[in-house]
């Protein structure tokens, strides 16, 4: 099959498209796909997940039940466990995990696994693209290389790019189709043929020259956010000193219609992309004698926010005369984010485990997360209840959901640290409420 043969398929939406990973990312594209009206194929190496998926049980929150139901019944999605199938597909999508190892350095052994496959079963005029975050040049240099192992040569038997996720969990404005969708390809025709089948699905696709541009257009954005959140968190911290509200400065500072844009501060950061990613591009500027001093800065200042929190919920209970230790602490909210039932690096398990060695008696509230059996942390999910929030000593709001009674907690509890700033607009006594 040659790149028009392929292009010819794309436009006219027969051209069979695998997704290799169900997960935050790769569950909503192949929705997405398959609403499209591609023939869409989900692998995984997780069972649970296909079996699920099978029978139209979205467990991701952006993927609406109904719309999964519709594509599974109307077999325009499929899932499948055997990476045989590949070699029935066009397209094939990267889009598993790439979590840091202990010493911080990026851990592409999911991706390595996905292309082995891909080599094993992969035949001439196939596109392969990589969405996974990673560091620059890892399609090129680890990618590239593997592929042609096989015999096949880039540009002429296989086309090959990478494409950045942009999955922002919980987000009612910007979903897959409507966000813009970046592209670079190895070659101009891998370029060439990716902007066609994602312009098939996504409203606007921006073409980079090449696939590194497109890497390092992913590290720029998390890194944009995580160097501006430390910031604010650093302006926070000084702003303790000097009591001064810093919830207040930020209110303030962004009344000006240029020049600014408002971060706000909090109990660290959380998910896949903003603590982890930049540290991709931490890693490799090392390998060219670069020391990247504000990611890493920046990742030391929200990386110490759940100690700071801790501290601050030692000072708010020093003030009614009671220790740390065994004093009863309700930590509301444990995502990551508001609306997601996700605890990908989630700052509250940082908190929870230090009030736990610090030997407070912790419990927490979360709507999204029933039990919490992770970092040797074992607890279920209290009631939401007067009674749960006047008998405890001091609540910690670290995760600001939606769907929570905040002036129910203010009217109940007998001491507040709130990070989030979410009583700001509540009726109440707002003495007992302790902002960052």
């Amino acid at each position: 099959m040659n790149e028009r043969t392929l292009a010819d398929k794309i436009a006219n939406k027969k051209a069979r498209v695998g997704i290799i990973g169900l997960g935050y990312v790769g569950l909503p594209l192949a929705v997405t796909f398959a609403k499209g009206g591609f023939p869409t194929y989900g692998f995984d190496i997780n069972k649970d997940r296909l079996k699920r998926v099978k029978k139209g049980e979205s467990y991701i929150l952006d993927v609406a039940v109904k719309e999964l139901k519709q594509v599974i019944g109307s077999r325009k999605l499929r899932v499948a466990d055997d990476f045989s199938e590949i070699k029935k597909l066009d397209v094939i999508i990267i889009c598993v995990p790439t979590p840091l190892k202990e010493k911080s350095e990026p851990d592409v052994s999911y991706i390595v696994s996905a292309v082995e496959n891909i080599k094993r079963f992969m035949k001439k005029g196939q596109l392969v693209v990589l969405e996974s975050t990673t560091y620059p040049g890892t399609t090129e240099e680890i990618i590239l290389p593997m592929l042609e192992s096989a015999g096949f040569k880039e540009g002429e038997d296989f086309y090959l790019a990478f494409s950045p996720e942009r999955v922002d969990p919980s987000n009612v404005k910007y979903k897959t189709e409507n966000t813009p969708k970046v592209i670079g390809g190895i070659s101009p025709q891998s370029t060439n043929i990716s902007k066609l089948l994602y312009s098939k699905v996504i409203k606007k696709v921006v073409p980079a020259s090449s696939a590194k541009v497109a890497e390092m257009s992913k590290l720029l954005e998390n890194t944009f956010r995580i160097v501006n959140i430390a910031l604010v968190n650093e302006i926070m911290l000084m702003c303790d000193k000097l009591g001064v509200d810093v919830w207040e400065v930020i209110d303030v500072a962004k009344t000006k219609p240029y020049g600014f844009m408002p971060f706000y501060p909090g109990p660290g950061v959380g998910g896949h992309c903003i603590p982890v990613d930049p540290i991709y591009l931490s890693w490799k500027a090392k390998g060219y004698g670069f020391e990247a001093r504000f990611i890493e800065w920046a990742s030391y200042i929200n990386s110490h926010m759940p100690h700071y929190v801790v501290e601050r919920i030692t000072r708010a209970l020093n003030e009614y005369k009671k220790p740390l230790k065994g004093s009863k602490i309700l930590v509301v909210g444990v995502a990551y984010k508001k609306d997601v039932k996700d605890l990908r690096e989630s700052p509250a398990l940082e908190i929870i485990k230090i009030l736990q060695n610090e030997q407070a008696r912790v419990s927490y509230y979360d709507p999204y997360l029933p039990y919490l059996n992770i970092d040797n942390i074992d607890l279920k999910n209290v009631k939401f209840n007067r009674v749960n929030f006047s008998d405890t000593d001091c609540v910690v709001v670290v995760t600001d959901h939606s769907n929570v009674d905040y002036e129910f907690i203010l009217r109940y509890s007998p001491l507040i640290i709130d990070t989030r700033n979410v009583f700001k607009s509540c009726k109440g006594r707002k003495d007992k409420v302790v902002k960052l």
